[in-house]
């Protein structure tokens, strides 16, 4: 777990220098910011979603994500959580969301294989080097994404601790279902949500992203149940 710890504290301090950063930035130069972040979220999530190699696994769940999220009121639960942050910490700046900063930040953090394969390596051999690789990634993403997104992406590190600590606490068990093929698909279909919330940056669409995130879990178990078959 010392990868997770690191990876997690790294998302904090970038996300905390970030902020005191954008404390003397002007408006408009924070806006140019926040329009490039959006540019490249998008080119993150195209690029992503072309490592997919199983459009139907991708189309299955999706769909099956979006029934389950939806019925969840995921999007609705981040977003009343997000409106308690914002009532703690008002924005001034009339930039976006906590719960949009949230969302984009967490699964910039946690898509990839390097995620996946990293806290496979951590839990299964104790091998922590990709974390610590990815941590410093992190950190300099997290300084960025802080300056333009605001305080949603210091609360983005709670899915970091979460999400990769079970990856690595579940090693033993997932490893024989993520396989190569199946951490494909799932990059695949949260690049795909990925670039749902780079639209949203863009002020283009109102997508409720985070009802997908169950796709997450339905894209490598089909992946895996295909292989089987």
């Amino acid at each position: 777990m010392l990868g997770v710890v690191v990876n997690t504290a790294a998302v904090i301090a970038g996300s905390l220098v970030g902020l005191l950063c954008k404390r003397g930035i002007p408006k408009k130069l924070i806006d140019a910011v926040m329009l490039g972040i959006a540019l490249c979220t998008i080119y993150i999530g195209i690029a992503g979603t072309l490592k997919g190699q199983n459009t139907l696994v991708l189309i299955v769940s999706i769909v099956l994500g979006a029934i389950v999220g939806t019925a969840l009121d995921i999007d609705g639960a981040i977003s009343r959580l997000g409106s308690w942050v914002e009532r703690k910490f008002p924005r001034s700046d009339g930039g976006t969301s906590v719960a949009q900063g949230f969302v984009t930040a967490s699964l910039l953090f946690c898509v990839g294989s390097m995620t996946v394969v990293g806290s496979l390596n951590a839990g299964i051999s104790g091998d922590n080097k990709m974390l610590y690789t990815k941590s410093i990634l992190d950190l300099i993403s997290s300084i960025m994404l802080s300056a333009s997104l605001g305080v949603g992406v210091l609360f983005s590190a709670l899915f970091v601790l979460v999400f990769q600590g079970a990856l690595v606490l579940l090693s033993g068990l997932l490893a024989p279902v993520l396989t190569d093929a199946a951490v494909a698909e799932m990059t695949c279909a949260g690049s795909l949500i990925i670039l749902a919330m780079g639209f949203n940056l863009l002020g283009l669409t109102k997508i409720k992203a985070a009802n997908y995130l169950p796709a997450l879990l339905f894209a490598p178990l089909i992946s895996w149940l295909a292989g089987l078959l």
